[in-house]
């Protein structure tokens, strides 16, 4: 795993632009308004494709909480305002744990 959770997806991100992949898909980073982050990463036309993320539904306070699962190809995540590096560090488990199956 990266020290830096933004380094290690832009990594995997690099590794999948085959002069195809990203002209179609890609990641997106967004605000919600309650407040938050989302996380979208498209898995299609990745090793990670049919691959599945269970829920993972963390609550520690208002405004600090994840949620990260995976659903028609693609990694989604939402999280509070402070917790956008718990995300992107969830995918980067993700990523690792299907990348190197243990």
């Amino acid at each position: 795993m990266s020290s830096d959770p933004l380094d290690a997806l832009q990594e995997w991100y690099a590794a999948q632009c085959d002069g195809d992949w990203e002209h179609q898909f890609g990641v997106t980073v967004d605000t919600l308004d309650n407040p938050g982050w989302t996380l979208r990463v498209d898995l299609t036309g990745t090793p990670l494709e049919a691959l599945e993320q269970p829920r993972i539904d963390v609550e520690r306070t208002e405004n600090d909480w994840i949620e990260c699962w995976t659903e028609q190809g693609t990694f989604n995540g939402a999280g509070g305002p402070r917790n956008l590096t718990e995300l992107l560090r969830a995918f980067e488990r993700f990523a690792d744990r299907n990348a190197n199956p243990s």
